[in-house]
């Protein structure tokens, strides 16, 4: 089965066919309709392309799937599950949103359905990421697939230049590697520009932290317009400047995705899960893509900690069937579904041990799978930079302001990316930002 490549989906909200039940907006009679909210990514898109199997084991269910952008999704279902209003039965929530959903009560406890159904196979979830869809030992949320990041690096275009990737590289090493490779036609490096906590925010965390730098220090003073924090700031700027994408700030995970997959790009340093993507029979990269750990600089790692995971909304009228729902598509039989119908290297990676037993994905996953869980063992949400935080995570703060201060911090770093402002005018921007949610958590600690 070929599944729709994202540029195909990336202009439309939700996807309309007959077998599959999307865009049904009634009810009919004896038919149980659940929405699915969902990020527009490939892993999602394979989902809903096998909901039919989905459909034909549980007839008197229909699923409508709403396709989102990663901002626009975390917009619409925090406003929805905030309100109790109930639009969407299922939803997918990143790991930074279940411990602060769970919290208000806006999840249905799945601990019970999941645990007392042997075929699930609920010990079978890589341990540091049933641990990030568990609030106070309950599951409140099933991992669809989880993530790390490294770096990916086309093989092809660095034999033909001379050069050679180090296996472990550091962060200056990959940047004179890109000025190496940038061309009229060919990036150095994509790097997600595009503003957004979970875009732009993602790679520059990561990167924060290897350089010694970190959001807040354990007294929850902002440590933005620091050394640290600042000097990445300003190798992130100016590697993507001088050797990256055209247009940074118009660049998320999907367009890298898209223009590293067409040939577009020398290096990309994005999440593990893309790697199965690149791998795909539509990819015109498959094969010529090398990959090796995220870049360092004062930590012996830098990758980071992820996963989507779906959810029900507690506010849903729907709770059975969206619970059904979220078990089958997160279960080891839909693994082992994806693979037979869509393609081994397309599994959902990243949240079963038993994943990486499957024969056939051992050996097309065999550049990528033993690395993407190696990763994910290593990271330490804890404390994943020099100094200790008061926090658990790596690329995001674990507190509900978060959301807004990476919104607004990324928006002034694409200014400077943009050159519409210099990075110091950037980074004291977002010092400021960040500080008032800083002082908010000592006020709620009494501090």
């Amino acid at each position: 089965m070929k599944r729709l490549g994202p540029a195909l989906v990336a202009g439309a909200l939700m996807l309309t066919t007959g077998c599959a039940g999307f865009g049904r907006l009634g009810e009919q009679p004896g038919i149980t309709t659940i929405t699915v909210a969902s990020v527009n990514n490939s892993q999602m898109q394979d989902m809903a392309s096998l909901v039919p199997e989905f459909e034909r084991t549980h007839p008197g269910v229909r699923v409508n799937i709403l396709f989102m952008e990663e901002n626009d999704l975390r917009a619409a279902a925090t406003k929805d599950v905030a309100t109790g209003g109930g639009q969407y039965d299922v939803m997918t929530v990143g790991s930074y949103e279940v411990p602060i959903w769970a919290r208000n009560g806006w999840l249905v406890d799945l601990t019970d359905p999941l645990s007392s159904d042997p075929a699930y196979q609920v010990n079978d979830l890589i341990g540091p990421i049933r641990q990030a869809a568990t609030y106070e030992d309950r599951m409140y949320v099933a991992p669809f697939y989880g993530e790390s990041s490294f770096l990916m690096y086309r093989t092809d275009v660095f034999d033909e230049a001379g050069l050679e990737m180090p296996e472990n590289p550091t962060w200056q090493q990959v940047a004179d590697l890109a000025g190496q490779l940038k061309s009229p036609e060919r990036a150095g490096i994509c790097m997600r520009g595009k503003p957004g906590w979970g875009e732009a925010g993602a790679i520059l965390g990561s990167m924060v932290n290897t350089f010694g730098g970190q959001w807040y220090d354990m007294n929850w003073d902002a440590k933005v317009n620091a050394p640290g924090f600042a000097d990445a700031t300003n190798f992130y700027v100016d590697l993507t400047r001088n050797a990256g994408e055209p247009d940074p700030v118009s660049y998320g995970f999907t367009e890298c995705y898209n223009l590293f997959s067409t040939g577009g790009a020398a290096m990309w340093y994005d999440a593990t899960s893309a790697a199965g993507a690149l791998e795909s029979d539509d990819s015109e990269v498959a094969g010529k893509v090398g990959y090796v750990p995220a870049p360092v600089v004062e930590t012996d790692q830098a990758g980071w900690l992820w996963s989507w995971n779906l959810g029900v909304n507690a506010a849903s009228t729907k709770q059975q069937a969206a619970t059904d729902f979220v078990k089958w598509a997160t279960s080891p039989d839909y693994i082992e579904l994806v693979g037979n119908e869509v393609g081994w290297s397309e599994l959902p990676p990243g949240t079963r041990n038993s994943t990486y037993r499957i024969p056939e994905y051992a050996e097309v996953s065999s550049a990528f799978g033993p690395l993407t869980v190696q990763t994910l063992s290593e990271v330490d949400p804890a404390q994943p930079g020099v100094a200790p935080q008061p926090w658990v995570g790596i690329q995001y703060v674990s507190i509900p302001e978060f959301q807004d201060v990476g919104n607004q911090a990324t928006q002034a770093f694409a200014d400077a990316l943009a050159g519409r402002t210099s990075t110091r005018q950037a980074l004291d921007e977002a010092q400021a930002i960040a500080q008032r949610a800083g002082e908010q958590q000592r006020r709620e600690a009494g501090q």
